[in-house]
């Protein structure tokens, strides 16, 4: 026998993320399980279009928030409380009926879910499926187990384009196979939009060494198990409320990745940020992450033109791009010379340049445009990133890597991606035949 919940939003506005989840639990056992889809809204209110503001300096200003809320009662989708959430607040969400289907979207993944829980439980029993979820976690746990056997000690300090940092020191326990990543000195709680809440801290960390694993195993909470996690209250990493957090997912964790790879040597930076670029009006509204050059490694150069690390998703397609909205892409190119030199170079990043057919707001978030993507081992650094606006007059301006803009018909802007580091002194280069 078992219970189902009902599924619940949950989380505030973090670059667009929200997540619905649902719990089944079988009547008079411990055992339960969760089932949840996390979507990125394309607008979910705040001061921009897009969601997604440079200057945010409160959460609020950032889209509506929840601390939880119930959506299905009795099998009925709420779909009125939910708008009347979609609304609440000074600055609510631009287009409610694509959130309202998008949050559908995620309420059928969690059914689609639970009726694939209840088969598998069904076909194997709820001894063997509890079994085998202790297996897979403790088997990622020996994975990270033999990764900290193979590194050393390490710290490492990464300034952001403000000048605050991100400091990490890694401590390894030879004995007992385990590692500590300690984050104090980090700077403290920031007045801008570059916290990012502890979640972020550690979902970064996981994947870090997840990526160290060799074998190919499921990302799971074993992972965590031989890793002690310090993360400083109050401090960037872990701010406290109402502190803005919108550029903490999106761009902070890149650092935090970089940074722990510098620590333990292993890779030179990638470009270090997502590149968010977002535009739109009442009407519609679009945001992308913009393409740029991984860092390299011991024997492997980076690669060109790629999303990294945190990023996790690609970039739409220009055909769609031009179809939905009022835009003309002129360029999409490698950025060629960006990447850093050395044994191993870095991998180039990229050139987008997008024409305006019609009058909007836009903003650009964006990171790597003062300090560069670091190379390792007398590796080079990659080229810093660049943002341009050309004024249908031909004036052409340089734009910060926050701001908004208000952008006129035949105005075009250029995003020129940061390279990643090289690796490896470039002398000790194999000549090419």
């Amino acid at each position: 026998m078992y219970t189902s919940s009902i599924p619940h939003i949950m989380e505030g506005p973090s670059s667009g993320y929200y997540g619905c989840y649902s719990y089944v639990r079988w009547v008079g056992r411990d055992s339960f399980f969760y089932l949840a889809s996390r979507g990125h809204h394309a607008d979910i209110g705040g001061v921009t279009p897009g969601s997604m503001p440079p200057e945010s300096r409160r959460i609020e200003e950032e889209g509506v928030l929840s601390e939880g809320m119930k959506i299905v009662e009795n099998g009925i989708f709420l779909e009125e409380r939910l708008r009347t959430w979609l609304g609440l607040g000074k600055y609510p969400a631009r287009n409610p009926d694509q959130n309202v289907a998008d949050i559908r979207a995620q309420v059928a993944a969690n059914e689609k879910g639970l009726q694939e829980l209840h088969r598998m439980v069904e076909e194997f029993s709820l001894e063997i499926v509890e079994a085998y979820m202790g297996h897979v976690q403790d088997n990622a746990e020996e994975a990270v187990r033999r990764v900290i056997d193979r590194l050393e000690d390490g710290e490492f300090t990464y300034p952001l384009d403000d000048e605050n940092a991100i400091k990490v020191k890694v401590t390894i326990d030879r004995e007992n196979r385990s590692a500590r990543i300690d984050f104090t000195g980090t700077s403290p709680q920031l007045s801008n939009n570059f916290n990012a809440p502890a979640s972020v801290c550690m979902a970064a960390v996981l994947y870090a060494f997840r990526t160290l694993v060799k074998s190919d195993i499921p990302l799971n909470a074993g992972c965590l198990r031989p890793l002690k996690i310090i993360i400083p209250e109050g401090s960037m990493l872990r701010p406290e409320p109402p502190a803005a957090v919108v550029a903490g997912n999106v761009e902070t964790s890149q650092y935090i990745v970089d940074a722990l790879f510098g620590a333990l040597g292993t890779l030179a930076a990638s470009q270090g940020t997502m590149n968010n670029f977002t535009f739109g009006n009442a009407d519609f509204q679009y945001y992308e992450t913009i393409c740029g050059g991984a860092g390299a490694g011991p024997e492997f150069s980076g690669t060109d033109a790629v999303h990294t690390h945190m990023t996790n998703s690609r970039i739409t397609d220009p055909e769609i791009l031009e179809t939905r909205f009022p835009v003309l892409l002129e360029e999409f190119s490698i950025r060629q010379g960006s990447g850093g030199e050395g044994e191993f170079r870095g991998g180039n990043g990229a050139i987008r340049k997008i024409r305006f057919l019609k009058d909007m707001d836009a903003a650009i978030l964006s990171s790597h445009r003062k300090f560069p993507p670091f190379g390792l081992k007398g590796g080079m650094s990659g080229k810093c990133g660049k943002n341009m606006l050309i004024l249908r007059d031909g004036r052409v301006t340089e734009v910060g890597g926050r701001e908004g803009l208000k952008l006129k018909s035949g105005d075009v802007f250029v995003i020129e991606t940061p390279g990643g580091g090289g690796y490896g002194r470039p002398e000790a280069r194999m000549p090419q035949v």
